[in-house]
């Protein structure tokens, strides 16, 4: 399938999202498209399904005008996506989930649930894949839940498959495979546009790369002949001298000490101390566990059995109100469901979490509210025209941002970061790298779990490497390598 997206525009009232979009897939091909947070990259693919119509501009579908009504009609057409933000109903199974809208039959008309079950196994082999088909889908991680999404896409027998961050959740063992995936696709003559901010990615599975920047196409070009650094300065008008901010830590006294932690079935025994001014980085495969202690540090699980001190006192923390009081916040992996209260605005949701410090005497300090905002809109390059818009009408990235700015706000003692840069474009990343270091100047102790190797490598000061469940080595940064970490995760030596 050949498309063709020719002078493209698209506003949303007063804001121009798209102004004059050129671009082309062509057949078997895995192109990139790239751009800053805000940039405009998903509202195209959207305009391409009939998700949004057009202002002005031409479709072309192997060379004939082309405008689908809805995604449904795209989809019949052979052209699937993969959001960034996951469509997952979280109270229905996954086989439920995997073929929603299109449920097999007998020839009586009753569900074929064996033949439905043949078929997303066959999809689930490919992709190496074990989640039982009778799980709720809402019990499932978020690297789980997207790879469910891409088997979902992945049945359609798509002739083009739009993939929107589509490794931001997953692991390196899932990445790898997912590519292997993609590399039989393109053989088939599939093609496939490629929503990324993960750089190395880009540059070892995709064919050509079209960077977008403030709503308008600067350039596209063969892969080999371009480079990091052309790339980024394209993406962010300017160059960025180091992809990681040096640091420079000076750890104080204990802050947070984790005791023999256990959640019986998901973690066990887990037992750690985080300085003050320090980053600790947390790694492993996906369903490790790692997402799991966090979640029960901060009271949204409870422990079974274990001890959490705070700055030498005990902490009984039975919920995230009584983590909040003793000084530690959580920027969740999953910010659309536990992170934002979408229909809130940025201010709202930023100030939610430190609202007692804004009010006195039952009255809220409006001025004293809106500089606090106002500060980290600009602190943050929250890319907004008001801070009383929506958090959901804000892109992926951005409502990261917002994310990051309402727990900073209570002034943490502790601040954990899980995937703190999952769907964040490579400048918007290092201004979140910038503020974790300004942070850690200040005495933040800083938990950060990530599967990006490159990010924890390049941010933490310590590594725990967690493997099912247990804390399987620790790892200081002169000490630390991929292999080394992957090694650990893996449940070697």
């Amino acid at each position: 399938m050949h498309i063709q997206m020719q002078g493209i525009y698209k506003s949303f009232g007063t804001n121009h999202v798209l102004s004059g979009v050129d671009f082309e897939l062509r057949e078997g091909e895995v192109h990139a498209l790239m751009g800053e947070n805000g940039a405009g990259k998903s509202t195209l693919m959207n305009i391409l399904i009939g998700l949004h119509q057009r202002d002005e501009g031409v479709i072309r579908i192997d060379g004939k005008e082309t405008y689908f009504p809805n995604p449904k009609e795209a989809e019949r057409a052979g052209i699937a996506f993969i959001h960034q933000e996951l469509n997952i109903w979280p109270d229905m199974t996954v086989l439920e989930n995997l073929f929603i809208g299109k449920e097999m039959t007998t020839k009586w008309g009753l569900l074929s649930t064996k033949q439905m079950k043949t078929l997303a196994k066959a999809q689930f082999d490919k992709l190496s894949v074990d989640i039982p088909f009778q799980r709720e889908a809402g019990e499932c991680s978020v690297g789980q839940q997207q790879m469910i999404e891409i088997a979902k896409a992945l049945m359609t027998d798509a002739k083009v498959i739009v993939m929107d961050e589509p490794t931001a959740a997953l692991t390196e063992r899932e990445i790898r495979k997912l590519f292997d995936v993609i590399a039989a696709l393109k053989k088939e003559g599939v093609s496939i546009v490629y929503i990324s901010h993960r750089m190395e990615e880009i540059f070892e599975i995709c064919d050509r790369i079209t960077v977008m920047r403030d709503g308008k196409t600067v350039d596209t070009k063969d892969i080999p002949h371009t480079n990091f650094d052309e790339v980024v300065k394209k993406m962010v008008g300017r160059e960025l001298t180091e992809r990681y901010p040096q640091r420079n830590p000076s750890p104080g006294d204990v802050v947070l000490e984790v005791k023999n932690a256990t959640r019986k079935g998901l973690f066990e025994n887990v037992s750690f101390q985080v300085r003050s001014g320090e980053i600790v980085g947390f790694s492993g495969l996906m369903g490790s566990g790692r997402t799991e202690i966090m979640r029960a540090l901060f009271g949204l699980d409870h422990l079974d059995s274990g001890e959490i001190w705070i700055k030498g006192k005990k902490a009984h923390i039975r919920k995230p109100d009584d983590a909040v009081k003793r000084g530690i916040g959580f920027i969740t992996e999953d910010r659309k469901d536990e992170g934002l209260l979408l229909d809130f605005s940025i201010r709202e949701n930023m100030v939610l979490p430190s609202l007692s410090g804004f009010t006195s005497k039952g009255f809220i300090n409006g001025k004293r509210e809106k500089d606090f905002v106002d500060l980290l809109v600009k602190r943050l390059q929250i890319k907004t025209q008001s801070a009383e818009t929506a958090a959901g009408d804000l892109s992926g990235g951005n409502q990261q941002k917002v994310v990051i700015a309402k727990w900073v706000g209570i002034g943490p003692k502790v601040l954990i970061l899980d995937e703190p840069t999952r769907g964040v474009d490579v400048g918007a990343k290092r201004e979140i790298y910038q503020l974790m270091n300004e942070l850690t100047e200040r005495g933040v102790a800083i938990i950060m779990v990530s599967s990006e190797l490159p990010e924890v490598l390049g941010m933490s000061d310590r590594i725990l490497v967690v493997h099912e469940g247990e804390i399987s080595g620790e790892l200081s940064s002169e000490e630390a390598t991929q292999e080394k970490i992957m090694t650990l995760a893996t449940g070697g030596q």
